[in-house]
């Protein structure tokens, strides 16, 4: 590794775009293209399926943290292979739903291993592996993401189509099966310093914890002395605003767009769409982390989502939903990215798995209370416009806390004093 004539942790940083874009069957934008064939076949109303995907969701977020802990003892390799065996297994279990506790299982494991577990580690290895530059390697593996929102979405309404929902699962599993295991094993490193580089490549150390890498100056944080920080929790909340709503709009996507007059090919096609300019957000969001404080871009972000969720409102024709999406896609892109940042700037490295692990529960568990009360207000009144309305307060409240975030200063005692 040390002959390559690049630095391997562009390796590492592949393969955790890898687990970014396998984890596709357990993010929304792939359960929601499963909501009416699943509610067709099985006779439930929207409300239990929003419910479920709620229970299970917020049920799955209690257990991100451990896996966090996991990551930080055994490494990104050995989790990474771990995680994709079980998630694969979980994926081909939901082929057998016939009863709403079965699918609540179904949900708690999906969530947990596919949005909450591997875009845990992949994260983290981007983290380990980058300091300096570390917002550029972010936005290059969270093209991953937008990738993954790109692909699965048609690739699973086709297969739906052609094998129905059940079979469509499994083969969804199997894809999983055969893309991640060989990626973990074979390529994936626990961190530079096991193999005897250094973060980014140098040969001397350039980290330390701040709102931009290149500033950074502080040391590594616990968990324990993390949460005791007032930072951490007013990004905790402030992150809370994308997945809530993004998740929400993301899992009636299809009756959304339908109740709007368009059809449910169209649709898919929008939710497809959006991933191509959410790799705009991305790249822009990824270099910005690296030159400019990074609460002043989550704050800008939200008020990307405010702006879409304000534009949903009044699409009635093609090129307004596909504006929508595209407004969608650039939000997303930008403030999941300066979020991946964000984290490991301000706590340092050796603890971010833990970190990491409590702010992706936060993330989980925020984006199952959003399909909930939506699914709850369109089975009473046919109108989704009423949810949004509801929650059009949340990202102008995120916006405000994510600009109060200011890098946290650890306060040490100099020996001898």
């Amino acid at each position: 590794m040390h002959r390559l004539p690049f630095f391997y942790g562009w390796v590492v940083l592949a393969a955790g775009g890898m687990g970014m874009f396998f984890s596709g069957p357990g993010q929304t934008y792939v359960v929601s293209i499963f909501v009416d064939p699943m509610l067709n076949d099985l006779g439930w109303s929207r409300t239990l399926y929003a419910g479920l995907y709620t229970g299970g969701t917020i049920t799955a977020a209690t257990l991100v943290p451990v896996v966090g802990k996991m990551l930080d003892r055994y490494g990104g390799r050995v989790m990474l292979v771990a995680v994709s065996l079980i998630f694969g297994v979980a994926i081909q279990l939901m082929r057998f739903v016939d009863e709403p506790l079965q699918l609540f299982f179904g949900f708690l494991a999906i969530r947990a291993l596919g949005q909450g577990s591997l875009g845990l580690i992949s994260t983290t290895l981007a983290a380990m592996w980058f300091v300096r530059m570390r917002g550029r390697a972010m936005a290059f593996m969270a093209l991953a993401s937008p990738a993954s929102q790109a692909a699965f979405p048609m690739l699973t309404f086709f297969l739906i189509a052609a094998v129905g929902w059940r079979s469509a699962w499994g083969v969804l599993g199997l894809i999983v099966w055969i893309a991640l295991v060989p990626t973990g094993v074979f390529l994936v490193r626990r961190s530079p310093e096991a193999i005897g580089m250094l973060p980014d490549g140098d040969r001397r150390t350039a980290e330390g914890a701040s709102d931009r890498p290149g500033d950074s100056r502080s040391q590594d944080w616990t968990l324990g002395e993390a949460v005791r920080t007032r930072s951490f929790w007013l990004l905790l909340i402030a992150g809370s605003s994308l997945s809530m709503i993004s998740t929400a709009l993301a899992f009636h996507h299809i009756s959304l767009m339908v109740s709007k007059g368009l059809g449910a090919g169209m649709a898919a096609g929008v939710l497809s769409f959006t991933a191509p300019i959410a790799l705009v957000g991305t790249f822009l969001g990824g270099f910005l982390a690296d030159k400019l404080p990074n609460r002043f871009l989550l704050a800008a972000g939200q008020v990307g989502l405010l702006m879409t969720m304000l534009w949903v409102l009044n699409v009635s024709e093609a090129w307004e939903a596909f504006a929508y999406g595209g407004i969608m896609g650039l939000t997303q892109g930008t403030i999941m990215t300066v979020t991946n940042v964000i984290w490991p700037n301000y706590f340092g490295r050796a603890h971010i798995g833990s970190i990491r692990g409590v702010a992706s529960s936060a993330m989980v568990a925020s984006s199952a209370l959003g399909p909930l009360p939506f699914g709850f207000i369109f089975d009473r009144t046919g109108d989704y416009n009423v949810a949004i309305l509801a929650f059009l307060g949340l990202p102008i409240a995120c916006a405000a806390l994510s600009l109060l975030a200011r890098p946290p200063v650890k306060r040490l005692v100099a020996a001898g004093r």
